[in-house]
């Protein structure tokens, strides 16, 4: 008797969560757990954090170096623009900033979702407090604002976006030589709330961030309880999360400049005031070393045209661009470390017309690859200084069907055998099973690697490229005993303007030619140009049945 459709929909559910919690570290399931139970305990005792306690604290005067402004994204008195979508709290969205708006914010939604939760989390990260078009007495308004609706307040505090509060805070009252007894109260109050809430349970860069926080609190109050926190967190996060050559282990360009820019202000925060806390200056040796290593990492993967490769979940407009993190890194008279890409699995070739990244590693780290993709032997291509071939990009954080295809297979650069992800990638942050590079043999001009997320299947996807000056050769063998249908993507920047011809691609960058299938046609994709940000371009689809493809890049 077959086995009722529903029941097999549920046995292939519980395996995909199989594989994906059988990845995560015992610390990580613990917290989760206690976690769990506290919230279920504290509403039923209707458990709140005390703001107007009165607690014992000392305010250390700061000096900092002026640091990297943050993106605008606050407009006016009641208005915000995060990730590509403005809200004005006057009750309805407004676009003409020439209207009168009011001087105190009483309006402000702390908890507005509309936009998703992402949006809501900028909103309370108050990045825009170091924005370069804001005056320190509308600052102090803003703060005030959240300070009195603090009650009502709920994702605004979680612990990570109150790690990014207390630094953003601590900043602008330094900064701009603030001093305000209500404000200091509430900082150590949340100072405090975040040791209780350390994101063990996630790990990753959410756990550094706390710490960086809690370092900020530390020489700001002048507290040792912060500070132990601090470097129990930093010095085993740092040596695990930074790989040897530099890179941070999640992979996303992005977030790694992110976490430069805040092991740069820890440097910083650390060089310009003296606190007999105990191993400070180890702490500052290894905050130096880790971002003499990274600035490495992102001076050899940025093209250039000083962008970095919008690779896994990476996106312009969120992080500070190289540029800006390498001046503010010669500031703080940090060198960069000359440094080969290895680890990261990430490798670069370039000539006088073009550069490539191939990605020929792993997702990354098996208990945290939320930011991770379905994008083994991923490759990009910038010709005579442009973008080229590209990754689609990110656009969304929500689970959505956006967010599942710019996390697919099929959204990248390489080769998908019949309906199945090399990495299964579900949800917002999943991954279930996950391809491992198996091979991997590399010279100065060639690339050979094979890897396993097709074994499931009884296939495995070799992929060899070969670079000379003006051309990129990949050849691409798929290794099955069953003749399923293989398809290789090629995604176009939505500058470049391709025509068909047979079975040459004719771009105004360059040729593409294949060999072995006739079953190629141009198809138009959504390229993500930011968060909400979707603009049509084109892509190649190559079909083909046999077990081998060739694809000639002629630049």
């Amino acid at each position: 008797m077959p086995c009722p459709y529903g029941v097999v929909l549920y046995m292939k559910k519980i395996l995909l969560y199989y594989h994906t919690l059988k990845y995560l570290k015992f610390k990580q399931i613990r917290y989760r757990a206690y976690y769990m139970l506290r919230a279920r305990w504290r509403k039923l005792t209707k458990f709140k954090y005390n703001f107007n306690s009165d607690k014992k604290f000392t305010v250390n005067s700061l000096t900092l170096l002026p640091s990297i402004p943050n993106h605008t994204s606050f407009l006016s008195n009641n208005s915000f623009s995060f990730l590509n979508l403005e809200k004005t709290f006057d009750g309805k969205n407004r676009r003409d900033r020439s209207r009168p708006v009011p001087t105190v914010f009483t309006k402000i939604d702390w908890n507005f979702n509309e936009y998703g939760k992402l949006w809501t989390y900028n909103l309370t990260y108050f990045e825009y407090l170091n924005q370069q078009e804001i005056s320190s007495e509308i600052g102090v308004q803003l703060i005030h604002d959240f300070i009195r609706k603090t009650d009502s307040i709920k994702d605004g505090l979680e612990p990570f976006p109150i790690s990014l509060r207390i630094i953003n805070w601590i900043k602008f009252l330094t900064n701009n030589n603030t001093q305000d007894a209500e404000i200091d109260k509430h900082l150590y109050i949340q100072s405090e709330i975040l040791v209780d809430s350390l994101e063990y349970h996630l790990l990753g860069n959410h756990l550094l961030e706390n710490g960086f926080a809690l370092l900020f609190a530390a020489y700001y109050f002048s507290d040792e309880k912060f500070y132990n926190k601090a470097i129990a967190i930093l010095q085993p996060e740092l040596e695990e999360q930074i790989l040897a050559d530099g890179a941070h282990f999640e992979l996303s360009p992005m977030y790694h400049c992110l976490m430069l820019y805040r092991v740069l202000d820890c440097i910083n925060l650390l060089g310009r005031n003296t606190l007999h806390f105990q191993n400070a200056r180890y702490l500052s040796e290894i905050l130096q070393e880790k971002a003499a290593l990274m600035l490495g990492w992102l001076h050899q993967m940025t093209f250039q045209n000083g962008d970095f490769p919008r690779l896994n979940d990476s996106t312009p407009d969120i992080a500070p661009t190289p540029h800006e993190l390498f001046n503010y890194a010669s500031r703080l008279n940090i060198e960069i470390e000359d440094i080969d890409l290895e680890e990261s699995g990430y490798l670069k070739f370039y000539s006088t017309d073009y550069e490539c990244i191939v990605d020929v590693g792993h997702i990354g780290p098996d208990y945290i690859p939320g930011h991770a993709h379905s994008d083994t032997f991923n490759f990009v291509v910038h010709a005579k200084g442009q973008p080229f071939i590209v990754d689609t990009g990110i656009s969304t954080y929500e689970n959505d069907e956006n967010r599942h295809y710019e996390r697919s297979t099929s959204a990248h650069n390489t080769v998908q055998i019949g309906d199945l992800e090399q990495s299964e990638v579900w949800s917002s942050f999943r991954v279930a099973r996950r391809a491992k590079v198996t091979h991997l043999n590399e010279t100065k001009s060639t690339i050979k690697a094979t890897h396993n997320g097709y074994t499931r299947i009884g296939a495995t996807h070799d992929r060899e490229f070969v670079f000379s000056e003006k051309k990129i050769f990949i050849k691409d063998i798929i290794s099955t005993k069953k003749n399923t249908q293989k398809r290789a993507f090629i995604h176009f920047h939505p500058n470049v303007k391709a025509i068909l011809k047979d079975s040459v691609i004719e771009t105004n960058l360059g040729k593409i030619q294949i060999v072995g299938s006739k079953n190629i046609k141009l198809a138009s994709y959504m390229y993500a140009k930011g968060y909400n940000d979707r603009v049509e371009a084109q892509k190649i689809i190559i079909t083909f049945e046999d077990d081998y493809l060739e694809t000639q890049i002629l630049l």
